[in-house]
């Protein structure tokens, strides 16, 4: 994706907050996070649900996040009954 549409509405970002909570945004998609910590393939893992807005409409899914080999958050991004996306990311 391009960074113009990552950072349409705020600053594109990925935060996880507290025990169990965190924030999403990009594009215009801006949502909030339901955590839970584990493992995937031998590696901490965060696997969540959120639930949100996407052009002001209503719109929740699931995601997972992990630290990938060159030490990048990689996952993928479900919307519920829409796209999904794998992703890595850039520490902020």
């Amino acid at each position: 994706m391009e960074d113009t549409f990552l950072d349409l509405v705020e600053q594109a970002h990925l935060t996880f907050t507290g025990k169990s909570d965190g924030e999403i945004a990009f594009g215009a998609l801006k949502g909030f996070l339901d955590v839970r910590y584990g493992a995937r393939d031998g590696s901490a893992c965060a696997e969540f649900s959120w639930e949100g807005h996407d052009e002001n409409d209503p719109a929740c899914g699931r995601r997972w996040a992990m630290i990938g080999t060159a030490g990048r958050p990689v996952g993928h991004f479900y919307i519920h009954n829409g796209d999904d996306l794998a992703f890595v990311c850039e520490r902020g």
